[in-house]
């Protein structure tokens, strides 16, 4: 009773832990996205200068990141020549500046309900990279997946009632090169042994993005900024907007390492419905009945896609146990047989 009690408790604490990571990481990710796009939104704080903002952030996380690895040593670094750095950082970080730069540019233009609809070919786009870089096995049932996951969202397009080409072209880049970046993190990295966690994540690919942002800022948005003698850089507004982008990489990492990453896909479906309603009810974003059915279809395939992951993730682990199982058990037999053979030599 005593043990049933104890198990039942500890149970009850892990879903309870679990449920709390899931909801820190998607108040955070809902703070960043409402707080950038107030920030970038023409008829709100109208400051549309999405590089800057980016370039504000990865210095922020530049920042701490160096003070909590080489000054107050909270996590030890990875070790990294640099020739590993140039051949895996640094496409990484372009791919992320890139990434960055086109998702924030995206809010000056769309409503936050339509971008988290165009979010969600986010699994198309990393399986369609994946088997062109022969990380996936092309599956005929998994493409009709996509398809579907595609035309939810080209329905949901369809009925947009704010519909820019420019902002759509735009955020499909920013799905794109963020898609590219996780093939690439897969095959640069972690094929190689190297795993980060969000601070020497940012320690190294920060950095290396910041220099990549400076290239397009310096004649972008530098002489426009030049320009605008009246503006003043509000440090409430700028420092908190940057350190709830920080906070969000190490709720990233609290979720996914203590959950899976397959948490955080089906936690991140929850938090776009709670954004689409949000935009609606809070910003007065216009969201047609069309646009509703058409994401309803995608997130039909997204939920069908993250449960054929789960299966597959559940029939892995079942294969690795069968194995460990097998290999105990001949062993356990080896170990049998030389006990009965010294045993016959004592005897003998």
């Amino acid at each position: 009773m005593g043990k049933g009690g104890a198990l039942s408790e500890g149970v009850v604490k892990k879903i309870l832990l679990s449920y709390t990571y899931v909801a820190i990481w998607i108040f955070l990710s809902f703070t960043v996205i409402v707080y950038n796009k107030y920030i970038l939104d023409r008829k709100l704080y109208n400051w549309p200068y999405p590089i800057s903002l980016t370039i504000i952030h990865m210095s922020f996380c530049s920042s701490l990141a160096y003070l909590l690895v080489k000054v107050f040593k909270v996590v030890e670094p990875v070790t990294m020549t640099w020739d590993l750095y140039c051949k895996s950082v640094v496409p990484i970080g372009l791919l992320y500046a890139f990434s960055l730069w086109l998702s924030n540019s995206a809010y000056i233009y769309l409503s936050v309900s339509f971008i988290q609809m165009l979010k969600a070919l986010m699994p198309v786009a990393v399986y369609s990279i994946g088997v062109m870089f022969k990380k996936e096995n092309f599956k005929s049932d998994t493409m009709a997946n996509m398809v579907s996951i595609s035309i939810g969202v080209a329905i949901a397009a369809y009925g947009e009632a704010k519909f820019d080409t420019w902002g759509v072209m735009l955020q499909l880049g920013a799905v794109a090169f963020e898609a590219t970046r996780l093939v690439m993190i897969q095959i640069l990295l972690t094929s190689k042994g190297i795993t980060f966690n969000p601070i020497t994540s940012l320690y190294y690919v920060a950095p290396c993005c910041l220099v990549f942002l400076f290239i397009p800022w310096i004649f972008v948005e530098y002489p426009m900024l030049k320009d605008t003698s009246s503006f003043h850089l509000d440090w409430l507004i700028f420092g908190t907007n940057s350190f709830c982008a920080f906070a969000l990489n190490l709720a990233v990492f609290l979720l996914v390492g203590k959950t899976s990453a397959l948490t955080m896909n089906v936690a991140g479906v929850v938090k776009d419905w709670l954004l689409i309603a949000f935009s609606w009810s809070v910003i007065k974003d216009t969201v047609t009945p069309v646009n509703l059915v058409g994401y309803g279809l995608a997130f039909l395939g997204v939920a069908y896609y993250n449960h054929a992951k789960l299966q597959a993730l559940k029939a892995n682990e079942a294969q690795k146990k069968a194995a460990q199982d097998e290999e105990a058990g001949r062993l356990l037999e080896e170990k049998e047989g030389e006990n009965g053979a010294k045993k016959n030599e004592s005897q003998g």
